[in-house]
């Protein structure tokens, strides 16, 4: 009966895994898609807003245009006029651009819950950086993404907020401490997903409560036939210029999970910033670009930073081969250790399937993961995640002795 009970359990968690599994793929899809969607048309209008030339029709000159631009493509010709404020009328359709936006948020916070915040305790919790229950590590995550959204608004609109490059040079240092400071509450994976979502959320809240609301204005003062202000028009872009240099570093805080020697080294927060700070200064360059010949030293700079962290990640060279342990010790620890999830029949709860493929239940599969045992449990040490299963660190070295001497590949 007690058998019968345990199957009839195992089966609902297995089912209930599956669907788990669709709901994670099908959001990750439509996160991507929107996400394209999104910084497709920021990218865009960033390039035609640095592209504009001179008005040449006098017409178009006198109804307020401040530049036009001519493009082909898709075998057709578009031509695109900015105004310096509103046009003399409103046409009789405008079209608005913030769904894109505001689905990247939807779809992102609710793969962000379904991720992390329901597997607390395997992505976000390492009780080697901070002893959290799942209750407290949830809400700690929700306050930064509401903090960093209001220390920032506010620092826009201080009188800090009219001086740019001192206003970049104060949330540079901000982010600098919020890098820090999530890497000293969360697992690494955690800290840097935070930290993209954060910036993730300012950007959407850029977009609904001061770039949305600005042009809400402007088409109300056309409509009541009131001269439009121009302030909303600045401000509106002062603040979609910090979304598109943000949009790079968001990218990388999102893909770093796959990349365990960043999140997972020493010196995880400096990584971080570093890694960001080339995505804005690689960010920086091109939208020079788009207004001539750009300096060379926003580009140069990232990629030196992008090299310097690359080397100082790099592990060390052994000069010595190591001495082959036992291949039985070595199976036992991948037994105790990794096949809990990394099996054809995973055990650990919530777990249907081994996670990306990787399968260690045969000395076959374990010797073609061998590079991978090593990169994730000994060099980077980011598996098993939050040590969950309590992986010692005489067992890693077992696992890079057996990897280093050779014999994973004999």
């Amino acid at each position: 009966m007690l058998a019968v009970e345990l199957f009839h359990v195992s089966g609902q968690l297995t089912v209930a895994a599956y669907w788990f599994d669709w709901a994670n793929l099908l959001l990750r899809w439509a996160h991507a898609i929107v996400g394209i969607a999104w910084i497709g048309a920021s990218f865009y209008f960033v390039w035609l807003d640095n592209h504009l030339e001179e008005v040449v029709r006098q017409q178009d000159r006198d109804e307020g245009v401040a530049g036009e631009l001519w493009a082909i493509h898709g075998g057709g010709f578009y031509h695109a006029q900015k105004f310096r404020v509103a046009p003399p009328a409103l046409p009789p359709r405008l079209h608005w651009f913030k769904w894109e936006a505001y689905w990247t948020f939807i779809t992102g916070f609710t793969l962000l819950v379904l991720e992390f915040y329901t597997q607390a305790d395997l992505y976000l919790i390492d009780p080697k950086v901070m002893v959290l229950t799942q209750t407290q590590a949830i809400v700690i995550g929700l306050a930064w993404l509401a903090g960093g959204w209001i220390v920032y608004d506010q620092l826009c609109k201080s009188p800090l907020g009219k001086n740019d490059n001192l206003l970049a040079a104060v949330m540079f240092v901000l982010l600098v401490i919020a890098a820090w400071a999530l890497c000293q509450v969360f697992s690494g994976r955690g800290a840097y997903l935070h930290f993209g979502a954060m910036l993730g959320t300012i950007m959407v809240a850029n977009v609904a409560h001061v770039i949305m609301p600005g042009q809400a204005e402007l088409v109300r003062a056309k409509e009541q036939g009131r001269i439009p202000e121009a302030i909303h028009g600045i401000l509106g872009k002062q603040r979609s210029v910090h979304n598109t240099y943000f949009t790079l570093p968001v990218l990388f805080a999102m893909l770093s999970g796959h990349y365990a020697m960043t999140f997972s080294s020493r010196w995880n927060w400096l990584v971080l910033v570093a890694l960001s700070l080339a995505g804005a200064l690689i960010r920086v360059w091109f939208v020079l670009r788009h207004k001539g010949r750009p300096p060379t030293w926003p580009l140069v700079m990232a990629i030196a930073i992008l090299g310097a962290t690359a080397w100082g990640l790099a592990p060390a060279p052994t000069a010595d081969a190591a001495k082959a342990p036992p291949f039985a010790d070595v199976r036992a620890v991948v037994e105790r250790r990794c096949m809990v999830c990394h099996a054809e029949k995973p055990v650990f709860q919530g777990i249907t399937q081994a996670p990306k493929g990787v399968m260690l239940d045969s000395p076959e599969k374990m010797k073609t993961q061998a590079s991978a045992i090593y990169q994730q449990a000994v060099s980077a040490q980011a598996m098993p995640p939050g040590n969950l299963t309590g992986i010692t660190p005489e067992e890693r070295s077992l696992l890079g002795a057996w990897y280093l001497s050779g014999a994973a590949v004999k």
